[in-house]
């Protein structure tokens, strides 16, 4: 019975160790460009494996619109990298597979649906222990496919 307990109790603390790495959050995006808006969300979990370097999985869901053009929403999901090589600096890798459906005002243009691949590299100035402030640049941006209105998107991100 004692050594069941203890096992018990040594389960306990490995799944507290665990859980005491993985912090939740995500972030905001706002892109702004002529006539262009765009607005995302972005639920995210990481795993801290030290004060330098995390992983981790996100949820993507982003509105856009060109003035007078189309309307946009897109869902996907993330990996997402996190290196802070110091305290004030963060930099990241975020791959994003995306399911896009964009509908235009102009009647004679079909609307479309497809699937849109996206891959981040990002900098961002870091806020406490928690989050960070910057831009991120989409390596494999296509103007004719993304609904982001231009490769750089400003981000915050936060964690708890």
């Amino acid at each position: 019975m004692l050594a069941q307990a203890q096992q018990q109790s040594q389960d306990s603390l490995q799944k507290s160790k665990f859980w005491s790495h993985v912090h939740f959050g995500g972030g905001i995006g706002l892109g702004f460009s002529n006539n262009y808006t765009t607005i995302s969300l972005s639920p995210t979990a990481i795993y801290q494996f030290n004060d330098q370097f995390a992983l981790g999985i996100g949820f993507n869901v982003n509105y856009s619109k060109r003035k007078d053009f189309f309307n946009a929403t897109l869902l996907g999901g993330s990996l997402i990298s996190l290196y802070n090589p110091m305290d004030e600096l963060q930099l990241s890798a975020e791959f994003e597979q995306n399911s896009v459906n964009i509908n235009y005002k102009d009647s004679n243009i079909n609307s479309n649906s497809y699937t849109y691949p996206s891959l981040f590299l990002g900098i961002g100035y870091t806020v406490g222990n928690f989050g960070a402030v910057g831009v991120r640049y989409d390596v494999l941006y296509d103007s004719n496919k993304s609904i982001y209105g231009s490769a750089f998107v400003p981000f915050f991100r936060v964690f708890f």
